[in-house]
Parts: structure tokens; C-alpha cells; sequence
């Protein structure tokens, strides 16, 4: 069966984090990826983070599936030749250099543009034009700048880094869509066109409820977050703690046997309020004024959830969710990572996957979060630096042997090829 992208292929002169993200998804879906490393070194995480000596670290591997890699001297007469035939020969080149990178090495937007009109540019950034544009942004940088850190955490504590990575893989993910959205529109425009997607921006658009929040605490309190109605509200969006963020009161209870994960999260809706006492052994304030309404509980959510901690320290997070899940009252456990690297579920969707590396062994990866019906995806393990160097300068570029040996000669591909 063809993939969604068959046909497409992808310069990928990312490295890291946010570009790889981004490549690799397109991968997944069937886009030739041709990832170029600098010569005997590779991209930075190969060797960050290592659990195995002298083996490609778990960090590149995750991010690097389905592609092929290069090792080209870009800085190199020889090599940047072949770096021209391989702009003319792709439909996108991504990267996430710091600004000005390509730029300084001789192929602005403009350049790249003369040489293949239909070819589309994608850059990660950390910031879009404005103060910031010149500074260099991580995961955690970008998390404090687009709104995330100052709305995470507890109120009596600093700003909190969320451990999944919305600055990183969130851009990623923007990126790819900005990619496949331009290629669309090549089809009717026949020219290619810039995508730019800054961290900053991207981290803002995964918290649009909080700048949502922040023009409603304009005109009075949130009554959703904890602090009402006995705690204090500045003039900006507070950290909510667990609360769920919407017009559903929602918090996290203790479970059995009272380790660090056994928790279940439960969301109180005005719908399940009567089964959800029964369940609980509360029955009583089914009926009670003083609790029957969403407006009367709102005042004692912190005794409400007290009530239900009560309960759920007498079951596990699984036997909780197994009583409540059947009344209609949303609820779910906190799944540690060993826990859901053994969940089997995920592993019959493809959502986790088991690869096979030729240094590493097995290893456990995150497979395609989306699936398409016709066009299925598959997981194949990361290339060993330049080991696709041979192949793609010869059936992506047509070049012969002689003249491969002679960019190996001249240092203008690795020593690999």
C-alpha cells in the first residue's frame, strides 16, 4: 500500500530535537528523508545521554527513524556542489541552525530559491521577529517564554518546566503540518515557499487557555482554579495546580497502595454527581442543598476531592477507574513510564514500538501518533552515521563511483562512504 508522502523527499539538515521531531513524522508517512551530518561527528545526540558506550544514543535514535544519512562537508568546494544538486533534486529542506546559519554559508532563502523554485524551506526558531530574534532558545527556555512555566505548577510554589516536551517536539509537530500544508498549495502555485515556525509561538499555542484566562481575570475571578473563593488572584493567570483548566472541576486523589504514582484524576461533572456519591458512600449529599448544584460545591471542591481521596485510598487507580469508568465519571490513572511501556494496548496500535538496532539491540520507541487508514506507517531504526552516504549520491544524485571516491578523497563526504 503507498504512503501518504511516497515521493517526497525531505533535506533534513536538522539536529536535536524540534527538527528531527518534525522529519521524522514525515518519514512515518513516507517521505524520503536524507539527514545530513557533519563528517566522523553526526548530529550532536548521537553521543548525549548515553547508556551503552560507543553506541547511538537513545535520544538520536527515538528521533531519527525511517531516514537516511549523509555526511557531507557543507563548508567543503566539493561538498557544497553536492549540497547545490541536492537542493535541486528535493521538494523541502528543514533545519533548525541559529540564525543566519545557511545564510552565512552561502544559501540565503533567495539562493535557494534560484536554484529550485518548487522547493520549500521549513525553519525552527526560537523566537519570530521582534527582541528575542537573535537568541538562542532549548526546550526549557521556550516553555518559560511561551506561557507555560508561569501557568504550571502549585501557587505556593515557583514556575514549573513540564516534562513533555511542548517546546521541542510541540514545534516539531507545527512544523511538519506547515510543511504538508505548503506542499498542498504547491500543487496549485507550482513554487515553494517559506514555513517558519518559533518555539515561542508554538509553546503559546498549546496554552491558549491560559490567554484565554488571562482576558476573563480582567473582569474578576477564575472561578474554576483553586484559589477560589478563598484565595488571592493578581492581575495575571495564577498556577492551578492539578486543576483541570476548564469549566469541569477536576483534581488528583491518592489511591492504594500509596506509592509515587498510584493516583487517579477525576473530574466532577454536574451530570455524574448522583452516581458518583452513591459509588463513594455519600449518598446522603445527593440531594443535600448544600452540595447538590455545581454553584453550591464550587466554594468546597477541596472537601469535595477529600471525600473521594477517602474512597479511592481503599482501591487501587485501576480498581477506581474500573468503578467509576462505567458511571459515566471521567476519570484516569497516572501511568508511570514503566507502566505504560508494558501496557500491550499501546503496542497492538503501533503507539509503542519495539526496533531492532544493529549496535544497540532492541530498544523501546514512541511509534506514529496519527493514523491514517490508507496509509499505514512503519518504524524502521535510525541510520548509522553516513551509512546511506554511497546510496544516495548515487541514486539520488546519479553520480558514478569515480566520483564518490573523489569526494571521499577530498573530505567533501565521511569517510563512511
Amino acid at each position: 500500500m503507498a504512503k501518504a508522502l511516497d515521493g517526497v523527499k525531505i533535506l533534513d539538515m536538522t539536529h536535536v530535537q524540534s527538527g528531527p521531531t518534525c522529519t521524522q513524522l514525515l518519514a512515518w508517512f513516507g517521505a524520503d528523508v536524507l539527514k545530513i551530518e557533519r563528517p566522523n561527528v553526526g548530529d550532536a545526540t548521537r553521543g548525549q545521554l548515553r547508556d551503552i558506550p560507543d553506541v547511538d544514543s537513545l535520544y538520536f535514535t527515538m528521533l531519527n527513524h525511517n531516514k537516511r544519512s549523509l555526511t557531507l562537508n557543507t563548508k567543503h568546494e566539493t561538498g557544497q556542489q553536492i549540497f547545490t544538486r541536492l537542493i535541486e533534486e528535493c521538494d523541502v529542506i528543514v533545519e533548525n541552525f541559529a540564525p543566519g546559519a545557511l545564510d552565512r554559508m552561502g544559501f540565503s532563502w533567495e539562493r535557494i530559491q534560484t536554484i529550485n523554485p518548487r522547493i520549500i524551506y521549513a525553519s525552527v526558531k526560537g523566537f519570530g521577529p521582534g527582541p528575542y530574534v537573535d537568541c538562542k532558545v532549548y526546550e526549557n527556555v521556550a516553555q518559560c517564554t511561551g506561557g507555560s512555566a508561569s501557568t504550571t505548577g502549585f501557587d505556593d510554589g515557583p514556575p514549573t518546566v513540564t516534562g513533555a516536551q511542548i517546546g521541542d517536539s510541540g514545534t516539531g509537530l507545527h512544523l511538519a503540518l506547515g510543511i504538508v500544508t505548503a506542499l498542498f498549495q504547491r500543487e496549485t502555485s507550482g513554487r515553494g515557499q517559506r514555513v517558519y515556525c518559533a518555539m515561542q509561538d508554538s509553546v503559546l499555542n498549546l496554552c491558549r487557555v491560559k490567554l484565554r484566562d488571562q482576558q476573563r481575570i480582567e473582569k474578576g475571578p477564575l472561578k474554576e482554579y483553586p484559589q477560589y473563593p478563598n484565595g488571592h488572584f493578581g492581575d495575571s493567570v495564577p498556577r492551578a495546580g492539578n486543576a483541570s483548566g476548564g469549566g469541569q472541576p477536576g483534581w488528583v486523589v491518592k489511591c492504594a497502595p500509596g506509592g509515587p504514582d498510584d493516583y487517579l484524576y477525576v473530574i466532577i461533572q454536574a451530570a455524574v454527581w448522583a452516581p458518583l456519591m452513591r459509588a463513594i458512600g455519600h449518598e446522603e449529599l445527593i440531594e443535600d442543598p448544600e452540595w447538590a448544584t455545581p454553584e453550591a460545591r464550587l466554594p468546597k471542591l477541596e472537601q469535595a476531592f477529600a471525600m473521594i481521596e477517602e474512597w479511592t485510598m481503599t482501591k487501587t487507580k485501576f480498581e477506581a477507574m474500573n468503578i467509576l469508568n462505567p458511571l459515566n465519571v471521567p476519570c484516569g490513572p497516572i501511568l508511570s513510564m514503566k507502566e505504560i511501556a508494558a501496557e500491550q494496548s499501546l503496542r497492538e496500535t503501533g503507539t509503542v514500538v519495539d526496533v531492532e538496532h544493529p549496535t544497540r539491540g532492541h530498544y523501546l520507541s514512541v511509534g506514529n501518533p496519527i493514523k491514517l487508514s490508507d496509509s499505514p506507517s512503519e518504524v524502521r531504526r535510525s541510520p548509522l552515521l553516513g551509512e546511506h552516504t554511497v546510496e544516495i549520491l548515487r541514486d539520488v544524485l546519479g553520480y558514478s563511483e569515480a566520483e564518490i571516491a573523489a569526494a571521499r578523497d577530498q573530505g567533501a563526504v565521511g569517510s563512511e562512504a
